[in-house]
C-alpha cells in the first residue's frame, strides 16, 4: 500500500515529539489507543440492531422510528467528516483527537439517559460527529504514528478493532437487551467512551500538520476516477447492507420466527464471520482490492437474498448469516485498501471523502429499510439490500477491475 509522505514540523518540542514517516520509532501505544477508540465508536453506533424493539417499546414508537438512531449517527458523521478536515486548519491533530473522545463520551452518557425519541436522537448525532472525524483522519494519523514498512501493520491494527466491534455489538446489544435493559447496554459504551479518551490523552504525540486539507484537495481527489468507482461501490453495497442490518432482528423474530434465545447466536455468527472477512479481505487486497470489494458485495448479495426467501432451515440460516458475515467484513478494508491506492498522496481528503461515503449510505440505508419495512413488509429490506449488492459488485468487478490493471501497468513501467 502506498503512503502518504509526511515531514515534521519545524514548531515540535522536545515534550511533545511529532512523529512522521521519517522516525525509525513506532508509537504503537498511540496505534492502539486510536483503534479501541475507532472500536469503541463502531461497538456504540451498531448497538442498536440489536436493541431496536425494546427501544420502540420503551420510547413508545415503532420499530422503524426507533432504526433512525442508526440514521441520525451516520447522517451526521457523513457531514461531520469533510467539515473537520477542512476546519482543521493546521491545529494540532491530536487536539481534534481528543475532542472527539469528548463528544463520544458526552453521546453516550445522553443515550443512556434518554426518555424520549428527539433526545436519543440528539444523543446519536453527537456520536455521528466523533464517528464522523474519526472514520475520516484515522487512517492518515496511523501513518504518521509508524514508518512506512509499519503502516500496513497499523491499519489493520485499526481494522481489527472495527472487526472486533461488529463482532460483538449486535450480540451483544440483544443479550443484554434480553437480559438487563437497553439503557444497560447503552451504559456499557459510556465505559468504553472513557477508557478511549483517557488512553488517548496518555499515548497521542503532538502531530502537526504541514499543508492542511482544502477544498481544492477534495477537488483533486474527486477527480480521480478509481476515487469516483469507489464511493458508488460504497454507497450501493453499504445502503442496502445498512436497510438489512438495520431491521435484522424484527425480521429474523417475526418473519423468520426465531426465539428470542436463538437470535444472539445468529447475530454473533455474522459477527464472527465478519472477523473473519476482515483477515480474507486484507489478504486479498493486498493483491487485488478491487477483486476482494467485488467479492464482499456478491457474498452480500448471495446471503440476503437467501435469507429473504424466507422458509429456511435453521441449518441454511446460520449459513447464510455467515457469508453475509464474511462478505460484509471483507468489504470496509476492501475498499479502505482501494481509496488508499487510489489517492495515495492526499490521504486525509480521501479519507473524509471515503468516510462521507459510508455514512451517507448508512443513513439513506437506515431511512430506506425504515420505509421498506413499514410499506412492503419485512423482507423488503433484505431484498433490497440483495439487488444493490449484486449492481454494486458490478460496478467494481466490471470498471474497477480493468481501472484497477491500468494504474498497475502504468505504476510498472
Amino acid at each position: 500500500m502506498n503512503r502518504l509522505k509526511m515531514s515534521s514540523s519545524s514548531a515540535s518540542d522536545s515534550s511533545s515529539p511529532i512523529i512522521d514517516s521519517k522516525t525509525t520509532d513506532a508509537n504503537w501505544a498511540a496505534v492502539f489507543a486510536l483503534a479501541f477508540g475507532l472500536f469503541g465508536l463502531i461497538t456504540t453506533e451498531l448497538l442498536p440492531i440489536g436493541l431496536i424493539p425494546a427501544m420502540a417499546s420503551d420510547l413508545g414508537v415503532s420499530d422503524g422510528a426507533a432504526g433512525q438512531a442508526i440514521t441520525a449517527t451516520a447522517l451526521i458523521a457523513a457531514i461531520a467528516g469533510p467539515l473537520l478536515v477542512l476546519g482543521s486548519g493546521r491545529l494540532d491533530r491530536r487536539k481534534i483527537v481528543w475532542m472527539l473522545g469528548l463528544f463520544f463520551l458526552a453521546s453516550a452518557l445522553l443515550s443512556t439517559l434518554a426518555t424520549n425519541l428527539p433526545l436519543l436522537l440528539a444523543a446519536r448525532a453527537l456520536l455521528g460527529v466523533s464517528l464522523g472525524g474519526a472514520w475520516a483522519m484515522v487512517i492518515a494519523l496511523a501513518m504518521r504514528l509508524v514508518p512506512p514498512s509499519k503502516v500496513p501493520r497499523a491499519i489493520a491494527v485499526i481494522f481489527t478493532g472495527v472487526s472486533i466491534a461488529n463482532v460483538i455489538a449486535a450480540p451483544l446489544g440483544a443479550w443484554l437487551s434480553d437480559l438487563l435493559s437497553w439503557r444497560t447496554t447503552f451504559a456499557i459504551s459510556v465505559s468504553l467512551a472513557l477508557v478511549a479518551l483517557i488512553s488517548q490523552l496518555a499515548t497521542m504525540p503532538r502531530l502537526s500538520t504541514m499543508a492542511p486539507p482544502s477544498l481544492a484537495s477534495f477537488r483533486s481527489v474527486l477527480a480521480k476516477p478509481a476515487v469516483l468507482i469507489g464511493l458508488a461501490t460504497t454507497f450501493l453495497v453499504i445502503c442496502g447492507n445498512t436497510a438489512a442490518i438495520a431491521f435484522l432482528r424484527t425480521f429474523l423474530e417475526s418473519g423468520l420466527q426465531i426465539n428470542a434465545q436463538t437470535v444472539p447466536l445468529v447475530l454473533l455468527t455474522f459477527g464472527l464471520a465478519g472477523f473473519f472477512g476482515n483477515l480474507v479481505g486484507g489478504a486479498l487486497s493486498s493483491r487485488s482490492p478491487a477483486l476482494a470489494a467485488g467479492g464482499g458485495a456478491l457474498a452480500i448479495a448471495c446471503a440476503t437474498t437467501a435469507l429473504a426467501s424466507q422458509g429456511q432451515a435453521p441449518a441454511a440460516i446460520f449459513a447464510a448469516m455467515a457469508i453475509w458475515g464474511l462478505g460484509f467484513g471483507a468489504f470496509p478494508v476492501a475498499i479502505s485498501s482501494w481509496n488508499a491506492q487510489a489517492a495515495p498522496d492526499q490521504a486525509e481528503s480521501a479519507g473524509a471523502i471515503l468516510s462521507m461515503g459510508f455514512q451517507v449510505a448508512i443513513a439513506g440505508g437506515g431511512v430506506l429499510g425504515g420505509i421498506l419495512i413499514e410499506r412492503l413488509g419485512m423482507s423488503a429490506p433484505l431484498q433490497s439490500a440483495g439487488i444493490v449488492a449484486i449492481i454494486g459488485a458490478a460496478v467494481m468487478l466490471l470498471i474497477g477491475r480493468p481501472d484497477e490493471r491500468r494504474r498497475t501497468a502504468s505504476q510498472a513501467s
